[in-house]
């Protein structure tokens, strides 16, 4: 190992805390690093920067190596696959040495002479951070509003361009979340709010023109542990306000060319009652899980949509979570989740037939694509698994026939048939199989000695699929395993698997991830000295969670903006997201979910153990979770673990949850915990 160990970490002071709930007090000496725009803070985070630094400091070379290698693989002057709306083709450039997309149309045909809706470089130009987001043409498509965010706390400023001068015109719109819906008229949008806790809670109307304090509210959600939203249906006739909690939702809508009518509401909440709304002619089809756990596809008429009006489209079936729709005039598309993987059913609506996409691999990650034309047979799918490149396909769902569109292009020698790609079931020990998808180098043995880094989420219900990565093969090139662990908490195994992983059986999260693990090593997948983990937010949690449990199976671990201090930040209901969790954790205000939480609280359990070494990474201004959690969680860690391990923390004092903004600047971050991993491996020569 090429690290240093030997220099002295910062010391965080400790001011001791009481904190009492439920006749429990609980001692946080950290609390005080809980002040973003204390000097002292900022000081004792930039000390722990600067610590990263210089232990990591003989990988430089390294890390900058493995940067370039893995910006190599990048294709930097590359183009999407367009697609069209209404009688434009849409698409996307990036330049060489550019860190930016660059938005474009063409009118009528590939063809026509390009206009440049937005060149994100020149608007990124004198920022350290900076996000578009929202990109949204007029219905005569002269006007452009789009949310842009330079701070990387996700509050958007809205602005709107003059497409046909190219002026930005001068009218903000501050602290919404970045989206925005127009009417038919070409002059009324209607966007959301956010409160001061980031919660999406306000739906306004703004007449473009006018001064923006003449917006109007129109819809204001009082229920803090929901969110609000607004979109337009695909058919753009109708423009509907969501809100919806993790297990409850509503939804109003109006016609989309009678901006100024009263929105009508569609069913009224009900708890454990979700659903989503589409249209198609005459009807409403809607996506919901009433008396369907899985769910399942009603209509009902536009007219009088009403619960006691609908009628079963598609029903639910056990195994089979419906977990989304693609609507066209005469076609049906689900995307249905089996054994864990997603199908494309197509449903011909004019003669009753259907068939699955087949795609001839058992391992992948499909969705539908950019679907934009109503009146279509033809199906744009995205594609990739472990191996397989990104691709984009055309489908033709009356010939069930496939048109390559583009495949991403990996720069350099790569070759997909080098890769070898595995799905399994592995028992766990209350009998229940979790599925892992695996991705190896055709030259790694499975034998005992490869080192292997598993990954998980496991959270919200969020699955994420065998999808391919070009950074990842930084790893496998080296003899790295890649494994993805489906634990319970996603829906990778439907809704059930999401509810066994979730509030008062969280735990299932962190058995499931340490059993597969140990099977990995039992199995010789993974050599037992070399075994890694990572996991991001919930992920992160995930990670804190099986350090203390487990804290010996791993030889490192990578915990990205992890969510570690759940008690504490569940409390508080003026943090960002918290009033949102309760379905998601419990309330900790009532003391069975506040006894549970506490059971596995990462900072809460942290003690004098053996723990890994580990790299925790976060960002300043991060707005999903907060960066005092990760610092409080190292300055404890670093205090009580009684191995002479590495413990890192790099604050990007200039990004939030999402990192740089950069194609590439992100990319360093990447290099940064690979060569964590890998010089721990003994692999960074």
């Amino acid at each position: 190992m090429k690290m240093v160990k030997d220099i002295d970490a910062p010391v965080a002071k400790k001011i001791a805390k009481e904190l009492t709930v439920h006749g429990d007090t609980r001692i946080d000496n950290y609390f005080w690093l809980n002040q973003r725009k204390d000097q002292e803070v900022i000081d004792y985070l930039k000390a722990e920067n600067a610590y990263t630094e210089k232990v990591m400091e003989p990988l430089k070379g390294f890390r900058e190596s493995l940067f370039e290698e893995m910006k190599g693989r990048v294709k930097e002057t590359d183009m999407s696959v367009p697609y069209k709306k209404d009688g434009w083709f849409y698409y996307l450039r990036q330049e060489e040495g550019k860190e930016y997309p660059i938005y474009c149309r063409k009118e009528g045909s590939l063809e026509a002479i390009e206009d440049v809706i937005m060149d994100v470089n020149v608007m990124a130009e004198g920022h350290e951070y900076y996000n578009a987001n929202g990109l949204s043409l007029s219905p005569d498509k002269k006007t452009l509003a789009y949310g842009e965010d330079i701070v990387s706390r996700r509050i958007y400023t809205i602005k709107f361009k003059n497409m046909e001068t190219g002026e930005t015109l001068p009218y903000t719109i501050e602290n919404t979340t970045g989206g925005s819906v127009w009417a038919e008229d070409n002059k009324t949008i209607f966007f959301t709010k956010k409160d001061e806790t980031l919660r999406a809670f306000q739906v306004w109307k703004y007449e473009l023109g006018k001064e923006t304090n003449t917006a109007e509210l129109v819809f204001e959600e009082q229920d803090e542990t929901f969110n609000c939203f607004v979109y337009k249906s695909k058919s753009d006739k109708y423009i509907f306000i969501g809100s919806s909690s993790t297990l409850s939702s509503e939804y109003r809508f109006i016609a989309a060319d009678n901006p100024n009518a009263e929105f009508k509401i569609i069913h009224v909440r009900e708890a454990d009652f979700e659903y989503g709304i589409g249209h198609i002619g005459d009807k409403f089809y809607v996506h919901t899980n009433w008396n369907a756990k899985n769910f399942r596809l009603m209509e009902t008429p536009v007219e009088n949509p009403g619960k006691e009006n609908w009628k079963e489209v598609i029903p639910a079936r056990p195994g089979i979570l419906l977990e989304d729709i693609e609507m066209f005039d005469d076609y049906l598309v689900l995307e249905e989740r089996i054994a864990g993987i997603v199908n494309l059913r197509v449903i011909n609506q004019k003669n009753n037939t259907e068939h699955y996409i087949d795609f001839g691999e058992d391992a992948y990650a499909a969705y539908a694509s950019s679907n934009y034309e109503f009146e279509s047979n033809i199906l744009r799918i995205g594609y990739s698994s472990m191996s397989t490149p990104g691709s984009v396909y055309d489908y033709n769902m009356d010939a069930k026939e496939f048109t390559l569109l583009k495949e991403q292009e990996v720069v350099g020698d790569f070759d997909k048939a080098n890769y070898r790609s595995e799905r399994m079931m592995i028992p766990t020990r209350d009998g229940v199989k979790v599925p892992m998808s695996i991705v190896y180098h055709k030259d790694t043995k499975k034998n005992g000695t490869a080192p292997l880094l598993l990954y998980a989420y496991g959270s919200y219900g969020h699955s994420i699929d065998p999808y391919f990565s070009t950074t990842r093969l930084s790893l496998l090139d080296r003899g790295f395993i890649y494994v993805i662990a489906h634990v319970r908490g996603s829906e990778t195994l439907g809704r059930p698997w999401y509810e066994d992983g979730k509030m008062l059986k969280k735990k299932n999260t962190f058995n499931d991830f340490i059993d597969c693990g140990k099977w990995l090593v039992n199995n010789k997948y993974a050599d037992p000295q070399n075994l890694f983990a990572m996991g991001g937010s919930a992920g992160g949690l995930l990670m804190g969670a099986v350090i203390n449990m487990e804290p010996n199976l791993w030889k490192g671990i990578v915990a990205q903006v992890p969510f570690v201090d759940v008690v504490t930040t569940m409390l508080d209901e003026s943090i960002p997201l918290t009033t949102g969790e309760f379905d998601e954790w419990g309330n900790p205000k009532e003391k069975e979910y506040y006894d549970y939480i506490k059971s596995y609280s990462p900072y809460d359990n942290v003690g004098a153990k053996d723990y890994p070494n580990i790299l925790v990474t976060t960002g300043l201004h991060d707005s999903q979770v907060q960066y005092w959690e990760p610092a409080k969680w190292v300055a404890k860690l670093r205090d009580l673990k009684t191995a002479d391990k590495l413990l890192l923390l790099q604050t990007e004092m200039e990004f939030g949850h999402s990192g740089a903004s950069g194609r590439f600047e992100s990319l360093k971050e990447v290099a940064q915990e690979y060569a964590f991993i890998l010089d721990l491996a003994g692999k960074s020569d």
